[in-house]
């Protein structure tokens, strides 16, 4: 498992820096925002597996011609008193490192759900004091406020779409439809669920290039899906003029003082946002995340100059290329003797 150990290691530090830049720099995936979606869980999933088992794989090396064969003898070193000298000082550090890494993934993965359902159900709480049903069906919600405000708070059977006097004033019928058709469109695909994974990566290794790309690339794409969305039903000039307006009404509200303390908070729990308070996902509004103008000028940009979506060849290979970069690892730590 020599060459193996190393390989991997290759294989997560290309995964960690020039392969996320050099694909938040391209074009294409605003013609294939669901491939390239696809392209970024693979790159993640990689880029953490081989880090994982580069170092499992060297540590076991002396023990065991590939990861499983390993484990196995680990085991038995672990629970039966096996002899443990096979292994030296620096197969033990690697082993070690590989185990905290481990745990500190899975942890900060299970203590970001916590907080998120912790803040979700507040926010909740919050919306049966404030709110009131809205007559644009079952699930949504209206606040009083002057602010454009429009975002979705994921629950399964709870979830709840909110909106704002102020963004109900400002759009047409037709442009409020595609806001709230976007924001279904968040519910109904999961992307809460995208988001949860991508942000508790990034916090778990905040120094990594790949985590921050990576997420600020999913906060766009997944805009740009419920765009696509909206844009079954709706008019690609009544889903920009929505965007224009809440951005403007946004961009006004954020000169004069700060926005609605409820949406504010929706940023960290919800998943889309037409308005202010989104630092997740991107917004309709310049006033949003942490990414928010980027995102809304990337999505108008999209639809007023639009390229033709990317070729079937083209999303093909670039799916079996996510595929491979799964499979690779996978293989590698399973397989005997591959790479020697």
């Amino acid at each position: 498992m020599f060459w193996t150990s190393y390989f991997l290691a290759v294989l997560a530090l290309v995964l960690a820096w020039p392969v996320p830049v050099l694909l938040s720099r391209a074009a294409w995936p605003a013609r294939a925002p669901f491939t390239a979606m696809v392209l970024w869980q693979a790159i993640a999933l990689a880029g953490g597996l081989s880090m994982i088992g580069a170092m499992l794989v060297y540590g076991l090396e002396p023990v065991g011609d590939n990861l499983i064969a390993g484990l196995r003898a680990l085991a038995g070193m672990v629970l039966y008193n096996e002899p443990t000298t096979a292994l030296g000082f620096w197969h033990l550090f690697a082993l070690s490192a590989a185990a905290l890494l481990s745990a500190h993934l899975v942890f900060t993965l299970l203590l970001t759900y916590v907080k998120i359902e912790r803040q979700r159900r507040r926010h909740r709480e919050l919306l049966a004091l404030l709110a009131s049903p809205s007559a644009d069906g079952p699930g949504t919600v209206v606040i009083n406020h002057d602010s454009p405000v429009a975002y979705c708070l994921p629950g399964g059977a709870r979830s709840v779409t909110v909106l704002s006097d102020g963004l109900m004033a400002r759009l047409e019928p037709a442009e409020l439809r595609a806001v709230l058709i976007h924001e279904n469109a968040h519910l109904s695909q999961r992307h809460d669920l995208l988001l949860w994974a991508f942000a508790a990566w990034r916090q778990a290794l905040p120094w990594f290039p790949t985590t921050r790309y990576a997420q600020l690339a999913v906060n766009s794409l997944i805009e740009m899906l419920a765009d696509d969305v909206a844009l079954r039903s709706e008019s690609k000039a009544t889903l920009i003029k929505a965007i224009a307006l809440v951005a403007g009404g946004a961009s006004s509200a954020a000169s004069d003082g700060p926005a609605v303390a409820a949406p504010a908070e929706a940023g960290s729990l919800g998943t889309g946002s037409f308005s202010a308070g989104s630092f997740s996902t991107g917004s309709f509004s310049t006033t949003g995340g942490a990414d928010s103008p980027r995102t809304t000028a990337s999505r108008v940009s999209r639809l007023l100059s639009p390229e033709p979506p990317l070729k079937p060849a083209y999303r093909a290979l670039v799916l079996a290329a996510s595929a491979l970069l799964l499979a690779a690892p996978t293989a590698l730590l399973i397989v005997p003797g591959l790479l020697g």
